[in-house]
Formats: C-alpha cells, sequence, structure tokens
C-alpha cells in the first residue's frame, strides 16, 4: 500500500472517544449508550473509513439531534422474538444503539442454535457496517448487515434517485492478525464519500454521479445539493447503463432494501426522507439487518479459520499484474491503516475542528485539541 503523506493535524483516541462521548451526553444521551456511538464512530476512523467517522459526528447525528429528527434516548422495544429471530422497533432513537443491542442478542441466538437473524426498523444511521459484522467476527462467527438508506442511487437505465447506497457487509474470521471484512455501498460511491471530498474542495470523480440529463456529474457540493433535491443520482456498481453491468449493483442494492424493509415492514424507497407532505423535518426510519452464523455448527471454528485463512493467503500469493507491488484482500489494508494509526490518532481537517470547536463551544466542555495550540 503506498503510503500518503498526511499532513492533517492528529487527536489521541482517547480525547477523541472521550469529546464525542460527553459531546453525546451533553445532547441527552445517555452514558452507556454516548459510549456505543463514540466507539462506532471511531472504529470508522481507525480503520481509515472517514466517511464514516469523526466526519460525520455533526451532520449526521447532534445536528439531526438538536433538529428533533433523532431522539437521543434510544426506545428499544422488541415486536417479535423466536428462538432464532428478533424484530425490533427503535423508534427513532440511536441507530447505533438499537444495533448494538439486536446483534449482541442474535450472537447469544447463534451460539445455541447455530445461526440467527435480526431485523429494526423505524431507526437512525447505524454507522459504519462493518461494525456489526466485526462484533459477530470477535465473537468468532461470520457477520453479514445491510441497511437501507435515503434514496441515492438510480435504477439502471434511470436517473431518479431511488434506492439508498445500500451497504452490504460481511465479516469472517479467520486464523490471520485480521478478519475478512467486506463492507461496501452498492453504489460506485456512497454520499458519505462525496461529502468528505466537498469537505476538502474536491472533485468528485466523473462516473460516480448522473445528472437528471443523464450527462456525468463532478461538482462535489453541486452534488450533495442535487442528491437532496433528486436532480443528482449516484451510479450503481458497475456504473451507468449494463455495459459494464451496473445492473448488478442495481439489484444487489435492491436486495438490501427488501431485506431491510420487507422482513420488519418499514420504510422503503422514496418513504425515507427526512420531510413529510407539508414540508416539515421528520425522522427518516431506516430499517438495518444482521444475520450470524457459527462455525461451531458446521465445520468447527478452527477448521473455518484456517481455510478461511488459506483461500486469503492463496489469492494474495497469485500472479500480480505488471507494476503493482501486492495484492489485497478484503480487510487487510484497513488492518494496516490501523497500524498506522493506532498510536497516533484519528487526523482531522480543517472542516471537522471547526465543527469539534463549535459543539464544545456550544456545551462548554473542557477540551483542548491539539490543533489550537
Amino acid at each position: 500500500m503506498k503510503n500518503k503523506i498526511e499532513t492533517r493535524p492528529y487527536i489521541f483516541w482517547d480525547q477523541i472517544g472521550g469529546f464525542m462521548t460527553d459531546a453525546f451526553v451533553a445532547y441527552g444521551v445517555p452514558q452507556n449508550d454516548a459510549e456505543i456511538c463514540a466507539d462506532v464512530l471511531m472504529e470508522s476512523d481507525r480503520q481509515g473509513i472517514e466517511s464514516h467517522g469523526c466526519n460525520r459526528f455533526k451532520p449526521i447525528y447532534i445536528d439531526r439531534i438538536k433538529s428533533g429528527i433523532l431522539k437521543p434516548v434510544t426506545e428499544y422495544e422488541i415486536i417479535k422474538e423466536k428462538p432464532t429471530t428478533l424484530v425490533v422497533d427503535a423508534h427513532d432513537g440511536m441507530g447505533m444503539v438499537a444495533s448494538y443491542r439486536a446483534v449482541n442478542s442474535i450472537i447469544d441466538k447463534a451460539k445455541t442454535y447455530g445461526i440467527a437473524m435480526a431485523v429494526i426498523r423505524n431507526s437512525s444511521h447505524y454507522g459504519i457496517a462493518g461494525y456489526w459484522a466485526g462484533m459477530a467476527v470477535k465473537a468468532g462467527m461470520i457477520g453479514i448487515t445491510g441497511t437501507n438508506a435515503r434514496p441515492s442511487i438510480a435504477p439502471t437505465f434511470g436517473v431518479e434517485n431511488m434506492l439508498g447506497t445500500n451497504p452490504i457487509t460481511f465479516g469472517m474470521p479467520t486464523d490471520e492478525d485480521f478478519p475478512f471484512m467486506l463492507d461496501c455501498a452498492t453504489s460506485i460511491s456512497q454520499r458519505g464519500k462525496i461529502e468528505f471530498f466537498a469537505r476538502q474542495g474536491m472533485d468528485t470523480p466523473a462516473g460516480m454521479v448522473i445528472g437528471r440529463d443523464g450527462s456525468a456529474m463532478t461538482d462535489s457540493d453541486a452534488i450533495l445539493k442535487g442528491l437532496t433535491e433528486g436532480n443528482a443520482a449516484l451510479a450503481p456498481l458497475g456504473g451507468i447503463g449494463e455495459e459494464l453491468a451496473g445492473y448488478k449493483g442495481y439489484g444487489y442494492a435492491t436486495v438490501v432494501e427488501i431485506l431491510s424493509a420487507a422482513l420488519q415492514a418499514g420504510s422503503f424507497l422514496k418513504m425515507i426522507t427526512d420531510v413529510d407532505e407539508e414540508g416539515n423535518k421528520r425522522p427518516y426510519r431506516l430499517g438495518h439487518f444482521f444475520i450470524v452464523i457459527d462455525p461451531e455448527a458446521f465445520c468447527g471454528l478452527e477448521t473455518f479459520k484456517k481455510i478461511a485463512g488459506d483461500i486469503l493467503r492463496e489469492l494474495r500469493a497469485s500472479e500480480k499484474a505488471p507494476g503493482e507491488e501486492r495484492i489485497y484482500t478484503a480487510g487487510e489494508k484497513e488492518w494496516l491503516i490501523w497500524q498506522e494509526r493506532k498510536e497516533k490518532g484519528v487526523p482531522v481537517g480543517e472542516a471537522v475542528q471547526k465543527e469539534l470547536i463549535e459543539i464544545r463551544d456550544e456545551k462548554a466542555l473542557p477540551y483542548k485539541f491539539p490543533f489550537e495550540e
């Protein structure tokens, strides 16, 4: 992996974690729930997935709490439960909190029955999907999760944003230092990545976004505005049209939409919006699904981990393309980034620095950040 020189200042993990926890509490989130939320955001930054880390702390969570469309106290209601299944209503609370409780519950179920599944309705943004698959991996299990989201992707041959970026994520334990972790949106890029481009003053690469007139869009600020107004849409994995098999990404996004909404009788497609018919702000009411599989119910954990590791090692050892230094497997680059950031902390750009100061000053929290020195 080619190293890029980092010029942004770092904040140590204990400080950014403590700050986000205290800020969540200051805005009404209970202490234990606040710690869960902060850890989910930090896990994204630990892996270098900055589109879902502290970049989103203020705009996705704090601002929504302040606007009244996200409840800081999560009412976790079990609607239906059987030995291997769970249906939960989060009642517009913190998606990360509801997800944490649900995944812990089905991990316990999978230990007894081999496999378990949970779905959540009336939820909110649940952070990096890999966090939930990672919980299963840490328990020695396979984790699968997906979530719908506000409309962003246009169907193949369409230009209207209909589907969310709808990630589908798989985490699997291996006998290596890191698991196999495939955490991908079903669009070429996700809204969070474009938000990151906009914050950095960067254009979005051509081909990721289609305008209402069918042309490619690259202005990141204009794209974000267009996504909100319905005048821009993300291209599904594979790209626009059928030539590069964009219908595959469109199909997978639809699978996630159905599993996220239909199993829990929740909102879908254009229903997922923060504005009602009268133009008033309202909660998004997302749906999530989680599946946990215990390898002990099949071949045994150690056998599974060894074979999974062998597969990944053989893939990395295969013949490389001319000029390429190495082949990676899913989850490896994120693990390598964590090795670099473990002692340094999280790098923050100017836009995030301003947001952290704004929140700190608004709630008079006793923090001074390294970039202020």
